[in-house]
């Protein structure tokens, strides 16, 4: 299954989110692709460090939704 992960930057003073990259990555379910996720948001050349990222499927719906932290793991993932 093909998913879309977005990582984006945002603004406290009013949650505005700039796009920072996008990636269509293969995995077998949800879990993968976030897996996938965490890997890319540490290794993939960005213009700069995102700070949360968004999983959707091929049909454009979100299936995960999250702050990239980097001395933090997935466990509180947050659907939506």
């Amino acid at each position: 299954m093909e998913f879309v992960i977005e990582f984006y930057r945002t603004r406290d003073a009013d949650d505005a989110h700039a796009v920072v990259g996008r990636e269509t990555a293969p995995a077998d379910d949800l879990d993968g692709a976030i897996a996938v996720a965490w890997q890319l948001a540490h290794t993939l050349d960005m213009p700069q460090l995102p700070d949360a990222m968004t999983i959707t499927d091929a049909d454009g719906r979100t299936l995960y939704s999250g702050v990239i932290d980097a001395g933090v793991s997935d466990h509180g993932r947050k659907l939506p």
